[in-house]
């Protein structure tokens, strides 16, 4: 079982806390517990693991399961909460919002990053003396490229699974294109054939006016008549 302090230097509440936190901590091996603090702006990620809000922030452990302190903050109510057993009373981290999830670790990267930015616009405007608009400008234009390029990434692999899922077609449709492909090329003919079939439809079609003014065709027409 364990006890912890998550405070920043530049807080008030927190100095105003610390003393009373550090005598607190020598009645840890009486109480047989942990007691510790952890300094926020040197490990950003647990800030975003715990999501911690507002400071200081206390949190009890024991057995994995997290409880957040919202007593009051002396060194009796302390003993007492650890004595009495009071933590039974609080009601535990939601698994969701739990420090060992994989959306909290997600969330921790994500503060992570942000001190590292913090830290890097720092340097710019202090060391080297770069305006903060400057330092500004140059975030915007790095958020700018680094997008694109993970857009175009993105845009790439794409096209690369769109290409091989058209270039492998399902075989109904390739069954059908083959028949078609039959079809077309056993009906197909050459040139010279479809020549001589047009010569043999002028010469049926030059015939036929003959044959209607023939005798046998007007014989013809006479027995119909009757």
């Amino acid at each position: 079982m364990s006890l912890s302090n998550s405070y920043a230097p530049w807080c008030p509440a927190c100095k105003a806390l610390q003393p009373i936190w550090s005598e607190f901590a020598t009645w840890s091996e009486d109480l047989e517990i942990k007691v510790g603090a952890v300094d926020i702006t040197e490990s950003p990620g647990l800030s975003g693991r715990f999501m911690i809000t507002a400071l200081p922030t206390i949190f009890h452990v024991k057995d994995g399961i997290f409880r957040q302190y919202k007593g009051s903050r002396d060194r009796e109510q302390f003993i007492s909460f650890v004595e009495e057993k009071k933590w039974q009373q609080l009601e535990t981290v939601s698994s969701w919002k739990a420090p060992d999830s994989v959306q909290m670790s997600v969330l921790a990267q994500f503060f992570r990053l942000s001190m590292v930015l913090r830290n890097v616009h720092t340097s710019l405007t202090e060391e080297y003396g770069v305006p903060v608009w400057g330092s500004y400008l140059l975030f915007i234009l790095a958020t700018v490229i680094i997008g694109a390029l993970l857009g175009l990434l993105f845009v790439c692999c794409i096209d690369v699974c769109c290409a091989q899922k058209s270039g492998e077609l399902p075989p109904e449709i390739t069954k059908k294109d083959d028949d078609a492909a039959k079809k077309q090329s056993g009906d197909g003919k050459d040139d010279d054939e479809e020549k001589e079939e047009a010569e043999e439809q002028e010469e049926e079609e030059e015939s036929a006016p003959k044959e209607k003014s023939s005798p046998e065709a007007r014989k013809r027409r006479t027995r119909k008549a009757d």
